[in-house]
């Protein structure tokens, strides 16, 4: 389990440093790069359109991944992912700008985002499935917890790589070409995490689904006929927690360097800190899952996150950084009561033949509720006014309630407390 857990880690965080660099750049500098014909705040918003279009992609991932995962295997799923976002992200760094290519450059930078997101989508459900199935029934939730510690350093390599970058170079150097680096990178941590992953053994569950007969013919559609009602709780429920990550990771970061007139390294190492926090803790977390069950866990992150979005906007709008990491610590120690379970939780409320394409599905379509337009709108809400960004945080707010509603919806998964481990289709 422990070398399982580790390739699945790894995996993750290699893949969500593709993806978060991304936003990271976006924030800082793709705007003026790719859209120097528009304000600045325009370039901001067309730049986090580019950003949102991974996560239109990843349902999309999902659906085609997941086909595999339940048709051939849990590992298959893991090469091809990691290879699409390793080869998309290297492809983004030798983009030339809107100066050289004119238009075709946002346009060739909006395809190989796509591709992103389309790779990523897959990753999420073989990683945490590999895991999962894996895993002893009463230490699910932990176990299954080390690919959601992936995105935390997946994020904390992205950023410390443009932190020194930022750091090290001048403006000038920086946007010349010193913001492709990271990217180029993502090349070698493809290769390392391909290498990990060539010796993984396929889940047994799927090996007894081979064996009997049973995988599904058409994954997707069964998942579409008899858990529909499941996706779109599920996706519903884990809309919040995007929302609160990206507001956090991506949107601050131009708040505020732009509205606030704070240094991007102070914000990417106040982000960084929080960050870091919220990894260390999510087995801990991932523990009390396996004690108390998942449901209750999510309901209260998801309480959490709604009764914290406005004294996370005062704290931010501080400028200070002691106080605004203290803002961004508490939105993600909120993020993190629910999704440190959700790597377990999820898989169980599916039946095994479509389990990757049903736990996929739901949870990147909750990328897209939450985490695609999370940046923009955010970005609209907070132009003009000298206060605190009171309507992100009543964004913020209203999607809590609205995601708290559907894990108010969904059952107790946790073996021994629920009354079956996998709804029946009627019911979901």
């Amino acid at each position: 389990m422990g070398r399982l857990a580790a390739a699945s880690l790894v995996g993750t965080a290699i893949e969500f440093f593709d993806f978060f660099v991304y936003g990271t750049a976006a924030a800082l500098v793709l705007g003026p790069l790719f859209f120097p014909t528009f304000s600045p705040l325009a370039g901001t918003l067309a730049a986090f359109g580019t950003f949102a279009a991974g996560f239109l992609a990843r349902p999309l991932g999902s659906v085609l991944f997941g086909h595999v995962g339940d048709r051939y295997g849990r590992r298959p799923v893991l090469f091809a992912s990691l290879l699409l976002t390793g080869c998309a992200t290297v492809a983004v760094g030798c983009v030339p700008t809107y100066a050289t290519l004119g238009i075709a450059a946002p346009v060739l930078l909006l395809t190989l985002r796509f591709l992103q997101g389309l790779g990523l989508g897959g990753e999420w459900g073989g990683a945490v499935l590999l895991t999962a199935e894996h895993a002893p029934e009463r230490r699910r939730a932990l176990w299954a917890s080390f690919p959601q510690v992936g995105p935390a350093i997946g994020f904390l390599l992205a950023n410390g790589v443009m932190l020194a970058l930022t750091a090290g170079l001048s403006d000038a150097e920086f946007r010349s070409w010193g913001w492709r680096v990271p990217f180029w990178a993502a090349g070698l941590l493809a290769l390392v995490g391909l290498l990990l992953r060539s010796s993984l053994a396929e889940t047994p569950q799927f090996e007894e689904l081979s064996a009997s007969g049973r995988r599904a013919g058409a994954p997707l559609t069964e998942v579409l006929r008899d858990h529909w009602r499941l996706v779109l709780l599920t996706a519903g429920a884990l809309a919040v927690g995007y929302a609160v990550f990206y507001t956090v990771s991506t949107w601050a970061l131009a708040y505020g360097t732009e509205r606030l007139g704070v240094s991007s390294t102070v914000m990417l190492t106040c982000v960084m800190a929080a960050v870091a926090v919220m990894g260390a803790v999510t087995p801990f977390v991932a523990l009390l899952g396996d004690r108390w069950g998942r449901r209750p866990l999510c309901l209260a992150g998801c309480a959490a996150s709604a009764l914290w979005t406005f004294p996370m906007a005062a704290l931010l709008h501080t400028g200070r950084p002691l106080l605004m990491f203290l803002g961004f610590l508490g939105s993600l120690l909120a993020f993190i009561t629910m999704f440190a379970v959700i790597a377990a939780y999820l898989p169980e409320l599916y039946e095994p033949r479509v389990r990757c394409t049903g736990a996929a599905v739901g949870y990147n379509l909750a990328g897209v509720l939450g985490g695609a337009l999370t940046p923009i709108v955010a970005t609209t809400l907070s132009d003009g006014g000298s206060g605190p960004p009171w309507g992100v945080a009543a964004y913020l707010t209203l999607i809590a309630l609205v995601s708290l509603g559907c894990f108010a919806l969904l059952p107790e998964t946790l073996p021994g407390r629920s009354e079956r481990q996998t709804p029946e289709p009627a019911a979901a």
